[in-house]
C-alpha cells in the first residue's frame, strides 16, 4: 500500500505529460488554440477551487484577478521590460495577490450570499474601471510578444499545459500542508478550525491570495495567447459562470479544473456548430451546479468517493471495527497544583444571564467533571473559557498565563483544547491527516499508531467520511490529545457511542493524566461515565456553581437532585 501511495502521483504526472505530448503532435491547430483557452480557464478554476472547493467560500471576482494579470503583461510588453513573457506572467500573478488579500478581508466577517454580493460588487466595479482605462497596447493593436521557444500555437499549448500541471502539483502539495488541511476544515467548521490552534483569518486570506495568484497567471497566459487584450475578455458574467462550473466540476481537483475548462470552451463551440445559441451553455452549467448543490457532491467528488469505496471494499478484513480494550483499573486521582483557574466568569445576552460569577479550578493531572441539567450554562462556560464568547467578563488563567482577551487559536496553541457537542471533523481528510492537523505539531508514525490503539480508531488511512458518528467523536478527542495540551475540555464526547463504549472511554480518560500529562474537564450527561472517570465534579445550574467535590458525595447532595429532578431524590 505504501508503494502505491508513493508512485501514484508520479504516475499521474507522467500520464499528464504524455497526454500533452500526444495532443500537441496530433491535434489540428484550431483545436489546439481552443485547448489552450481551456487550459487558461483550468488554471483560473484551480485558483477558484482553493477558495470555493477547499475553503468553502464564495468568490465572484476571479475574472478581475485575470484582468489584472493580463494588464500587467500588456503594460510590461509596451514598456519592453526585460525578462520576457514568462517572467511577465509570473509578475502578473504576484501583482494580483494584494488584490486577493483585499478581497479576502470581507470574508473574515461575511459568509454565503453576503460574501457573494460583496465580491460580485467588486467585480462589477472592476469591470467599469477596466472598460474606462483600457489595456496597454489595445488602441494601437500592439501584440504581446512571445519568446521564440513558445512562438507557435503548438509550443504555446505545451507551455500552457505545463503551467497547469505545475499549478496542479503545487495545489496537491499545498493540500498536504497545515494550510491545505485548514482550508478543508474551514469548509466544514470555522469553530473547529480555530479550536485546533489555526488562525481562521490567516487561512481565509491565504486562500484568497492563492486564488488571485492563479487568476493573475491565467490572465497573463491569455494575454500571450491572443496578443491584444480588451475589456470584453473579462466580463463580470464570466466570473459567475466560472463559479458555477467550479462548483459543478469540482475544480479543487486537477481533473475537475481540466473538465471545467473543457466544458467552458468546447460546449459553446459545439452549440455553435449545431446552430444553437451559445447562451444555452450557461443554462446547462447552471443546471449542473444546482444538481451538485442538491447532492452535495461535484463530479470530481463523486468520482473520488466511488474510487474510495471500491478501494475500501477491496481491502480484506474490517479495519474500521472498534475492538474492546480491557479496563485500565486506574482509580481517578486529584492533583494539587492548579492548572486552569477560572475566576468570576460571567456572560450575559441582553437581560439574560447565562453565567454569573463562575469560579472553577482544574488541578493538574486530574479528570474533573462539569455537569448540570440542560440550560445550566455548561456550553456557554466552555465557549467563554476557550474564547468563542465576546463580552465575557472574569479571568481565565492557564498554568499561570492569563488567556482572557486572547483569540481562540492562541488559547488553543497555549495548551487549552476542546471538543464539540456536534460532529466537526472535516470529512474530506484521512484519519491520519486530521490527527496531524489537530496536533498542531509534528507527530511521528509511532505516535499516530499509539493513539489509534489507545482510542480504537482503526486504520489511519481511512477517510473521515467512512467513519460512523461515534468514531468521529473519538477521533476529535484523539486529535486534541496529540497536541499535548495542558487542559482538554471534552464536550459530551460519548455522544454517538453505545453504553459499553462510553464506559470504555471513561476508563481511557482515567489514563489520560498519567499517559499524556493533561488535565481533563469532562462535560457529560451520562452520570455513570462521570462517576467512573472523574476524581471531582462541579455542578452548574442557572449559570452558577451549586456544588463541587468528589462524585459520590456531590451527586448525593439535595441541591443537585433538585437541579436535575426537581426533588431531593439522591442521584448517587
Amino acid at each position: 500500500m505504501r508503494r502505491v501511495e508513493m508512485t501514484g502521483p508520479a504516475a499521474q504526472l507522467a500520464g499528464a505529460l504524455a497526454a500533452i505530448a500526444v495532443l500537441a503532435a496530433l491535434v489540428p491547430q484550431y483545436w489546439l488554440f481552443l485547448g489552450t483557452t481551456a487550459l487558461v480557464t483550468a488554471i483560473s478554476l484551480s485558483g477558484l477551487g482553493i477558495v470555493t472547493g477547499r475553503a468553502g467560500m464564495i468568490s465572484l471576482c476571479q475574472m478581475s484577478f485575470m484582468a489584472l494579470g493580463a494588464w500587467v503583461v500588456c503594460e510590461l510588453n509596451v514598456l519592453a521590460a526585460p525578462g520576457g513573457l514568462v517572467l511577465w506572467i509570473l509578475l502578473g500573478g504576484v501583482a494580483a495577490v494584494p488584490l486577493g488579500v483585499l478581497l479576502g478581508l470581507p470574508a473574515l466577517r461575511l459568509r454565503g450570499v453576503h460574501l457573494a454580493v460583496v465580491t460580485l460588487g467588486f467585480s462589477a466595479a472592476a469591470d467599469v474601471i477596466i472598460a474606462a482605462a483600457g489595456f496597454p497596447g489595445a488602441t494601437t493593436f500592439q501584440q504581446v510578444l512571445r519568446p521564440a521557444f513558445i512562438a507557435t500555437d503548438t509550443a504555446y499549448f505545451v507551455f500552457a499545459a505545463l503551467l497547469f500541471v505545475a499549478g496542479a502539483v503545487a495545489v496537491r502539495l499545498l493540500g498536504r500542508t497545515r494550510y491545505g488541511t485548514a482550508w478543508r476544515a474551514l469548509r466544514f467548521s470555522e469553530r473547529a478550525t480555530a479550536a485546533a490552534a489555526m488562525s481562521v483569518p490567516r487561512a481565509k486570506l491565504a486562500a484568497f491570495a492563492l486564488s488571485a495568484f492563479f487568476g493573475g497567471i491565467a490572465g497573463g497566459v491569455l494575454a500571450g495567447q491572443i496578443g491584444v487584450v480588451t475589456a470584453q475578455n473579462f466580463d463580470t458574467v464570466d466570473s459567475l459562470i466560472l463559479l458555477v462550473v467550479a462548483v459543478m466540476a469540482g475544480s479543487e481537483y486537477a481533473g475537475g479544473a481540466i473538465a471545467g475548462g473543457v466544458l467552458m470552451v468546447f460546449v459553446p463551440e459545439i452549440l455553435r456548430g449545431l446552430g444553437v445559441p451559445q447562451d444555452w451553455g450557461s443554462l446547462l452549467f447552471a443546471v449542473g451546479a444546482v444538481q451538485t448543490l442538491s447532492t452535495g457532491l461535484s463530479m470530481s467528488e463523486d468520482l473520488v468517493r466511488r474510487f474510495r469505496r471500491r478501494r475500501a471494499a477491496a481491502v480484506s478484513g474490517e479495519p474500521g471495527e472498534r475492538t474492546s480494550h480491557r479496563a485500565s483499573g486506574v482509580t481517578p486521582e486529584r492533583g494539587e497544583r492548579p492548572v486552569l483557574v477560572v475566576e468570576g466568569l460571567s456572560v450575559s445576552y441582553g437581560r439574560v444571564t447565562a453565567l454569573s460569577g463562575v469560579d472553577l479550578v482544574v488541578p493538574e493531572r486530574t479528570v474533573m467533571g462539569l455537569i448540570g441539567p440542560n440550560g445550566a450554562g455548561k456550553s456557554t462556560f466552555t465557549d467563554a473559557v476557550t474564547g468563542f464568547v465576546r463580552g465575557a467578563t472574569g479571568s481565565v488563567t492557564l498554568d499561570g498565563r492569563r488567556l482572557d482577551g486572547l483569540p481562540v487559536h492562541r488559547r488553543a496553541a497555549a495548551g487549552l483544547r476542546r471538543t464539540f457537542q456536534q460532529d466537526r471533523v472535516p470529512p474530506g481528510l484521512t484519519v491520519a491527516g486530521f490527527l496531524r492537523f489537530s496536533a498542531h505539531r509534528r507527530v511521528s508514525a509511532a505516535e499516530l499508531d499509539e493513539m489509534a490503539d489507545f482510542l480504537n480508531l482503526g486504520a489511519l488511512n481511512r477517510h473521515v467520511s467512512e467513519l460512523d458518528v461515534g468514531s468521529r467523536r473519538l477521533l476529535e478527542v484523539a486529535g486534541a490529545l496529540l497536541s499535548r495540551p495542558k487542559v482538554i475540555i471534552l464536550d459530551e464526547p460519548a455522544a454517538g457511542l453505545a453504553h459499553a463504549e462510553s464506559m470504555e472511554l471513561a476508563e481511557r480518560l482515567t489514563e489520560v493524566p498519567g499517559r499524556f500529562g493533561a488535565s481533563v474537564l469532562l462535560i457529560e450527561h451520562d452520570l455513570e461515565m462521570v462517576r467512573r472517570a472523574c476524581a471531582e465534579v462541579v455542578v452548574l445550574d442557572f449559570g452558577e456553581v451549586i456544588a463541587a467535590g468528589p462524585p459520590a458525595t456531590t451527586l448525593a447532595r439535595p441541591e443537585v437532585a433538585r437541579a436535575y429532578l426537581g426533588d431531593e431524590v439522591a442521584l448517587a
